[in-house]
């Protein structure tokens, strides 16, 4: 039983990782400004979010209902652990390799939202410049940033997916 579980939260991240790679690439083809929108951002958090659960919830199917919390935590990681990679893979490839100027253009915009919205939650001018100078020096498409950006996003869903690990849990009744 294990194995299914974790063959179908395979499939699942190879689900994840095409769609999310998809969307990078219409993104990058249509609308470049849409990355840096926040609404854009949060939709795919809930999305790797929906997927993460719907691997949790196909386990407990395959085992007729019951799944422990070891084994929907791990169905949910697997699932986000491989639609990132993948995703991560791509975009690397399309802002180092395929088309670098568009990191540049992709910086110019990130430095525009920011400081739009430091300017909004009211910071100070010395504060939004810093933030700036940090932007203008940083790669944000280098290997070193890209990876630790994974490492960040697979912590932060790790959490989501204990919680929702918790919740999906179900033990069959031991009397």
């Amino acid at each position: 039983m294990e194995n299914s579980i974790k063959s179908s939260a395979i499939n699942y991240g190879l689900y994840l990782g095409g769609f999310l790679s998809l969307l990078t690439v219409l993104v990058y083809a249509v609308k470049l400004d849409l990355m840096t929108n926040m609404w854009y951002g949060i939709s795919l958090l809930l999305l790797i979010v929906v997927f993460g659960i719907i691997s949790i919830a196909k386990g407990k199917g395959i085992q007729e209902g019951f799944i422990s919390f070891k084994q929907s935590f791990t169905a949910y990681f697997l699932t986000i652990l491989i639609g990132l990679v993948i995703s991560t893979i791509v975009t690397y490839i399309i802002f180092n390799i395929v088309d670098p100027d568009a990191a540049i253009v992709l910086k110019e915009k990130t430095i525009e939202a920011s400081i739009k919205m430091m300017e909004g939650f009211g910071a100070p001018p010395d504060a939004i410049a810093e933030q700036v100078d940090k932007l203008e020096k940083g790669n944000q498409f280098s290997i070193g940033n890209i990876v630790q950006s994974l490492v960040f996003q697979l912590v932060m869903f790790s959490i989501i997916g204990l919680i929702a690990a918790a919740i999906m849990k179900k033990n069959p009744d031991t009397e």
